[in-house]
């Protein structure tokens, strides 16, 4: 039998996390200003979706739109001040001009979360060479508790990125060294790409537009989430 798919909801407060937990999402991916993709939410907001659910959290650090760090010690104070919260999970990536992985940026926020586990975020799907950023992330010492890498496959979603994710699952099932962090797929993602996703041993993915169906300006909706908690519930079909 296998084991239950993760099944990760964008929350951008208290209303959002209550309905991603009642519709049976395993964890949430914390953010603000989804306008922008997705920027760290306020302490604020932390401390009050954390008080309303016991479903874990992961907390995004990233101060603009865009794939640069920025200021990385505003960044690096205000993980800090997460952490002093409460806050046990993350989710960051920076990219330098040329698209490689801001090891600096990268290393000094992993510091200051102190060996927390945290997500790699979409900025893998516009470097300009995954496979390389992967690599350089595994072998830096300063990446201490990456486990996760949110991907698409592609900038343009899963449609376009599919086979990249099937190529990628299988690296990460052969062992391959920089493939050892487990692949969320988010980004673009339907209903209709899990059959596919899940034959290839593929057991985490997050949403955020499909869990609200009135759109951003709307809450998540615990029906929209049950319906794809339902899908991930299905047994699988393998792949022949």
């Amino acid at each position: 039998m296998s084991k239950r798919a993760l099944l990760e909801v964008i929350a951008l407060g208290p209303r959002d996390a209550v309905a991603a937990e009642a519709g049976g999402a395993d964890r949430l991916e914390l953010v603000t200003d989804m306008a922008a993709d997705g920027l760290t939410p306020p302490r604020a907001t932390f401390a009050a979706v954390r008080a309303a659910v016991g479903l874990p959290l992961r907390v995004m650090l990233r101060a603009a739109d865009g794939f640069a760090a920025g200021d990385v010690a505003a960044l690096c104070e205000e993980a800090a001040a997460l952490r002093a919260e409460g806050a046990e999970e993350f989710v960051l990536g920076f990219l330098t001009p040329d698209g490689r992985p801001d090891l600096a940026a990268v290393t000094a926020l992993a510091e200051v979360i102190d060996g927390c586990r945290w997500t790699f975020h979409r900025a893998i799907d516009r470097a300009a060479d995954r496979d390389a950023l992967r690599k350089e992330l595994a072998g830096a010492a300063g990446a201490a508790g990456l486990d996760t890498y949110l991907t698409a496959g592609a900038a343009q979603g899963v449609d376009r990125g599919l086979p990249t994710l099937l190529a990628e699952q299988a690296r990460t099932a052969a062992g391959e060294p920089g493939y050892a962090p487990r692949i969320l797929v988010g980004g673009g993602l339907g209903l209709g790409h899990l059959p596919a996703l899940r034959a290839a041993g593929l057991d985490a993915f997050h949403i955020g537009g499909a869990a609200r169906p009135a759109g951003w300006s709307a809450p998540v909706e615990a029906a929209a989430v049950r319906e794809w908690r339902e899908a991930l519930d299905l047994p699988v079909a393998q792949r022949v």
